[in-house]
């Protein structure tokens, strides 16, 4: 896409930006070639590790922004009906299949009941449908094995004594990977909901009883790409979130990327940043120049 709005500005196909499409073992060859000088992926931390270690032996630079289970931390004093009403909207955008979409739904005991209330109805009235109507909300997901995989991870879940506290209908056709948005609660921090990324619509809610056990909660997942609290007091808030792990942290908003601010994650999410000046730098050759004066 970026390439071919260069073309319709002006420029020639064959400018700086290409787009191709190739397998991965064409991929290896690329990052390999003497005349690539560094590599960005986006993708699954798995593939990710591969690009990486291509890059490495090669001596190359490599940017990371991989996959992400990020926490939505409700605190006691959090603007409770705001916070559900975000929390779906971020779990469930673009189909859940967003690297920064809310995953893990850690809601401070206190609030929970008043959470669960009102987040029941902001599920259930989700429209899912065809993508093409403007009316829907969520569609089907990219391909069968991502849906088959969603499967998979719920049934573990319940098989283990998660329960589905909140869920949409999704069409029953054999034409697309439909998967029922819902929400899953837990217990505790092992659930396969929890320790793994879920990349599509279904989320998972688990209590903490206090700012502490919520901070470690948060902490717990291998992954660290972004996150969010929620609390009407900035302070707490802040004394909160300066204590989460991830690359990047959104007080009483939902995780999202900005072209003026860096985006990239720490542990299995990768390394270095994408976007603003920081992006660029990434990058760049950072050169010395110093001048003997005559």
């Amino acid at each position: 896409m970026i390439a071919k709005l260069l073309v319709l500005l002006g420029e020639p196909p064959d400018a700086g930006v290409q787009t191709i499409v190739v397998d991965g073992p064409t991929a290896s060859d690329i990052i390999e070639d003497s005349r690539v000088a560094a590599v960005t992926f986006t993708g699954s931390d798995r593939v990710g590790a591969l690009v990486a270690s291509r890059a490495g032996a090669a001596l190359k630079k490599c940017v990371l922004e991989l996959g992400g289970s990020d926490p939505f931390v409700v605190l006691a004093d959090a603007d409770v009906p705001a916070a559900a009403a975000a929390a779906v909207k971020s779990r469930f955008l673009n189909n859940g299949q967003s690297c920064i979409a809310a995953k893990r739904l850690l809601v401070h005991r206190d609030v929970h009941d008043a959470f669960v209330h009102e987040l029941v109805p902001h599920v259930r009235e989700l429209r899912v449908g065809d993508p093409a109507e403007e009316t829907t909300e969520v569609g089907p997901l990219a391909r069968q094995d991502l849906r088959d995989s969603l499967s998979e991870q719920r049934a573990r879940a319940l098989a283990a004594g998660g329960r589905v506290i909140a869920q949409a209908d999704a069409p029953e056709s054999a034409q697309g990977a439909w998967f029922s948005p819902s929400i899953v609660e837990v217990d505790g921090n092992d659930s396969v909901l929890l320790t793994d990324e879920t990349f599509g619509p279904l989320g998972a809610l688990t209590t903490g009883a206090d700012d502490e056990e919520l901070i470690a909660l948060a902490n717990s997942s291998r992954y660290g790409l972004s996150s969010s609290v929620w609390s009407t007091d900035r302070d707490h808030a802040s004394s909160v979130s300066d204590r989460v792990h991830a690359g990047a942290v959104f007080i009483n908003t939902i995780s999202a990327t900005d072209p003026r601010l860096p985006t990239g994650g720490i542990k299995a999410s990768g390394y270095g940043r994408e976007l603003g000046k920081w992006g660029v730098h990434e990058l760049a050759n950072i050169q010395a120049l110093r001048i003997r004066k005559t």
